[in-house]
């Protein structure tokens, strides 16, 4: 392969649900517990996407205290999920700029 081929790209976008407590600095709302986040996480499998995704958080002064996969988008569309062109474009985001995107956050309340 020469330098000017590019490599396959081995990167996928995982689907991730992140529960995060309360931590000094983490911009959720005063009386808010915590917080569920929606998640577009690449890596070259979920592991990584969680472990990069725990990584980010943690840096952003978030407590990330459990982390549920829901897949790549190939999985998702086998299970029938219903998956909006908005979706596919923060995914799309997610694999082109090998990131994490948090697409949707829910604070919880007592």
């Amino acid at each position: 392969m020469s330098d000017t081929e590019k490599k396959p790209n081995r990167q996928q976008v995982y689907t991730l649900l992140v529960e995060i407590g309360r931590k000094s600095g983490d911009g959720l709302p005063a009386k808010a517990t915590g917080a569920a986040l929606m998640v577009y996480a690449s890596g070259v499998d979920e592991a990584e996407a969680v472990r990069e995704t725990v990584a980010i958080l943690k840096q952003a002064d978030c407590a990330p205290l459990d982390v549920s996969g829901y897949g790549t988008l190939a999985e998702r569309e086998a299970e029938g999920h219903d998956i909006s062109d908005e979706e596919r474009a923060l995914m799309q985001r997610a694999l082109d700029e090998n990131s994490v995107i948090v697409a949707q956050m829910t604070p919880f309340f007592d």
